[in-house]
C-alpha cells in the first residue's frame, strides 16, 4: 500500500473527530452554510447573496434548537469539516437539513457519519422517523443517502434532470 509522503499527509491516528452540538448561529456552523450557500448558488444559478438570505431566513433558527431540534458539527483537530441539523416535521418525524461536507474533505465518510449522529439524537428525543428532501442537481447527496439506508419517495429509475425538484427520502429510526 503506497504511503502519502507530502507535506500535508498527516498520520491517521494523530486526527481527532469529534462531535460537537451546537447553535445554528455558532461560530463553527459559519462555514459550513457559507460554503453551502455557494454551492447551491453555482448548482441552481441563484445569485450568492440570494441564497445566503434564503438559508438564513428560510427555518427560524429556534426550530433547530432543542428540543425538537439539533444542529452538530464534526470537527477534525477542533475545525469544522461536516455538519448537519434536524427539526421536528411532525410528531413522529425528524427532518434533516443542512447537511453540509467542506470541499476539501468530502468522499471520506464525514457526511456518513454525520447522517448517523443525527439520526442517533433524533432516536433519543422520540423521533421514530427521518425524513429529508436533497436538490435534484445533486447526485452525491442522493447517493449518500440511499448508501444510508433512505429509501427515496420518488421515481428512482427517472433522471432527477426531468424532476427538477426537490428529491424526498425517508428512514425508519429504530434501536438505540
Amino acid at each position: 500500500m503506497a504511503t502519502d509522503t507530502s507535506p500535508t499527509a498527516v498520520p491517521a491516528e494523530s486526527i481527532r473527530f469529534e462531535f460537537r452540538h451546537v447553535h445554528i448561529s455558532d461560530e463553527l456552523v459559519v462555514p459550513l452554510l457559507d460554503e453551502l450557500a455557494h454551492e447551491y448558488s453555482s448548482r441552481y444559478g441563484r445569485a450568492l447573496d440570494e441564497q445566503v438570505r434564503v438559508l438564513a431566513e428560510e427555518y427560524p433558527p429556534e426550530e433547530f434548537s432543542p428540543p425538537g431540534g439539533a444542529v452538530v458539527v464534526l470537527l477534525r483537530d477542533g475545525l469544522p469539516v461536516a455538519g448537519g441539523a434536524f427539526r421536528r416535521y411532525d410528531a413522529e418525524t425528524a427532518e434533516l437539513k443542512r447537511m453540509w461536507t467542506r470541499s476539501g474533505h468530502r468522499r471520506r465518510g464525514l457526511g456518513r457519519r454525520v447522517v448517523e449522529e443525527l439520526e442517533r439524537v433524533a432516536r433519543l428525543r422520540g423521533y421514530r422517523r427521518a425524513y429529508l428532501t436533497t436538490g435534484w442537481r445533486q447526485p452525491e447527496a442522493k447517493a449518500l443517502y440511499l448508501a444510508a439506508g433512505y429509501s427515496p419517495l420518488f421515481d428512482i429509475t427517472r433522471d432527477p434532470a426531468e424532476i427538477a425538484a426537490p428529491l424526498p427520502f425517508e428512514k425508519r429510526l429504530e434501536g438505540p
